[in-house]
């Protein structure tokens, strides 16, 4: 497997910083990477380069040749300034998977995938030929599902499983809403909902079915033409939802706040207006709790310890990748469309393949 493909050649070993001849030396590579210079004022202002970097790893690191890697929403948030945390000069990306080319013995040659909160964001990220994370963050990618599949798998399954870890993973028989489930999150949380056996009532803006999969059937609700929360308790005989994963945040929040039963839980992910009307005596006599997830704030670490608990669902077929679509992947050259394209609301999972 030649890890530095790109450029024709193999650069060879180099030393690292106070390292001795002969003791864990690590593989030096040419690596050719998206580099964003400054935010830009709207995504179409992007003007993305592409740069040679000389990559190699540290310490209880691995350097993974990448073979494929998701462009996500929050990656053109960042990009255009509205992540005030985002580090420039950078190279996006958060989601990737490919093969590791240099790290411990173990895990040379293994096919991987991972993602993280902070590549991409506060470091330089996946949208590249080569990358250097921690050798704990590599999960090892199912062995049926393609590289592309892999990388789209990242920031919406780990969305939806932080969500119902801090909420409490639902139960076989709890009822679980879901609101923007046609989302790539909201597919993602009908997935595992379903494996462990919940009830599944979804919320769309308009009158569709829901497209993803799932292991048992998806009640829908149009919210244009429907009370939300009066659907919720007809069909759950008045109690309401044990769990509301709200992924689109205040234009639904009253209608999944008034949807909860007693104990039920709210988890929300995201926002338009950051304020909204909140009912202190509701919440308290409903004992309701909300949960607010940030998969920003989780290390590359942390982030393959959650994805790591999927190997199971994956392997079984209760969970199953997004479909790719051949003209949603791009190249490294292509960034700037691919960026475009997320920004426009495509539904399909955009993807950069490096080489």
């Amino acid at each position: 497997m030649g890890a530095a493909r790109k450029s024709g050649k193999k650069i060879g070993k180099v030393l690292m910083p106070g390292e001795i001849e002969g003791v864990d030396r690590s593989v030096g590579v040419d690596a050719r990477c998206v580099r964003l210079m400054a935010k830009a004022e709207t995504p179409a202002s992007l003007a993305p380069d592409i740069e040679r970097r000389g990559l190699s790893r540290g310490e209880n690191q691995v350097l993974i040749e990448v073979r494929a890697a998701a462009v996500n929403p929050s990656d053109v948030k960042a990009a255009t300034g509205l992540m005030a945390y985002a580090v420039f000069p950078r190279t996006p990306g958060r989601d990737y998977a490919g093969i590791v080319v240099d790290g411990p013995p173990a895990t040379l040659g293994r096919e991987v995938f991972g993602s993280s909160g902070d590549l991409g964001i506060r470091r330089d990220g996946t949208h590249a030929t080569h990358l250097v994370v921690e050798a704990d963050a590599i999960v090892e990618k199912p062995k049926d599902i393609s590289f592309e599949e892999a990388a789209g798998i990242g920031v919406p399954f780990v969305t939806a499983i932080e969500g119902f870890r801090r909420a409490g993973t639902p139960k076989s028989g709890d009822t679980v809403l879901i609101m923007g489930i046609n989302g790539k999150v909201g597919q993602a949380a009908v997935q595992i909902a379903t494996w462990v056996g919940a009830r599944v009532i979804g919320v769309a803006r308009r009158s569709e079915p829901y497209v993803g999969h799932s292991n048992s059937a998806v009640e829908m609700i149009d919210s244009s033409t429907t009370d939300v929360a009066t659907r919720v308790r007809e069909l759950t005989t008045g109690k309401g939802a044990d769990i509301v994963f709200n992924t689109v945040g205040d234009p639904y929040f009253l209608a999944a706040h008034h949807s909860l039963a007693l104990r039920g839980r709210q988890i929300l992910i995201a926002a338009i207006n950051p304020v909204v009307p909140f009912n202190i005596l509701e919440f308290y006599r409903g004992q309701h709790s909300y949960v607010g997830i940030d998969t920003l704030g989780l290390s590359s670490s942390a982030t393959g310890a959650v994805l790591g608990e999927l190997g199971p669902g994956f392997a079984s077929g209760h969970l199953k990748p997004f479909p790719i679509r051949p003209n949603a992947i791009f190249s490294l050259e292509e960034a700037k469309t691919a960026f475009l394209a997320v920004a426009g609301s495509a539904r399909d999972r955009v993807i950069l393949r490096p080489s």
